[in-house]
């Protein structure tokens, strides 16, 4: 029997990884993690400024390469402007995490259709497409020792009933949670891997408005927040940043097509 190897069992040191929505929140810790363990990592988000703003912190902070390719994916050509631009750099894309997202918050009674068509499109739509757009890069780097690997940005809502009047969002994560697993039966064979995390709370702008601080992350009382959870906190980064290094590193390449809710202990409980 071949004696087993466990030398860099968690590494992602070298990997190329794309992290849409990664000027704050989400979207943001998984970017940093993945730079302070010796990734090369792009961040995207709608926001120019905010994007390079978070590039130059998390080069800044951790001494590691992080670049801003700012897009609005809520339509394809914004997708497709994203996949260019990375190609005419990378070769190759080894971790691509799509955590992009968008809610809208309002009853049933008055829930707009820009309402559903925007979370839809961004949530879902920019997943596969943006996905589809970059199959030559992670095609190109499953040739390589280690396969290539996909983490869709799902939620706890689209697992269980979500506490906001926000219809189209749990629908949407729900959705992306099934084409993670579609992903998965079509693409393994070729070596890239799909996984799905459905957080739960986290001190992120989307929480603060759901929880009525209007967005903001500092001076929020996250420890009332967090009470909710039977852990009895929200998360940090290192909760959602450490499950996204272990599906992309050796110690994860046998999970595949699963949905893994990071949370506290919600999901279990509910």
């Amino acid at each position: 029997m071949t004696t087993p190897k466990f030398d860099d069992l968690f590494s992602v040191r070298g990997k190329v990884a794309l992290v849409t929505g990664g000027s704050r929140g989400i979207g943001e810790m998984i970017a940093a993690g993945f730079a302070a363990n010796g990734a090369k990592v792009y961040i995207s988000s709608r926001k120019v400024k905010a994007c390079d703003a978070t590039a130059r912190r998390i080069a800044d902070t951790y001494g590691a390469s992080c670049t801003s390719l700012p897009a609005d994916l809520s339509d394809l050509a914004g997708v497709k402007s994203l996949a260019v631009r990375l190609a005419e750099r990378e070769p190759m894309l080894d971790v691509l995490v799509n955590n992009a997202g968008a809610a809208w918050g309002e009853p049933i009674e008055t829930f707009p259709e820009a309402g559903w068509d925007k979370v839809m499109d961004t949530n879902v739509k920019a997943v596969f497409f943006l996905t589809q757009a970059l199959l030559p890069q992670l095609r190109a780097a499953a040739q390589g020792p280690s396969p290539a690997r996909v983490i869709n940005i799902g939620s706890i809502d689209g697992i269980k009933t979500g506490t906001f009047e926000a219809c189209s969002y749990g629908a949407s994560k729900a959705a992306v949670h099934h084409l993670t697993r579609f992903m998965a039966a079509r693409l393994t064979r070729e070596r890239i891997l799909f996984n799905a995390i459905a957080p739960g709370p986290f001190p992120t702008w989307m929480l603060s408005t759901g929880v009525g601080y209007g967005g903001k992350t500092e001076g929020v009382d996250w420890d009332a927040v967090g009470e909710r959870s039977p852990s009895g906190r929200v998360g940090t980064p290192e909760d959602i940043a450490g499950l996204t290094i272990f599906l992309c590193s050796r110690a994860g390449e046998y999970v595949v097509g699963q949905t893994i809710a990071v949370d506290g202990g919600i999901v279990a409980s509910a």
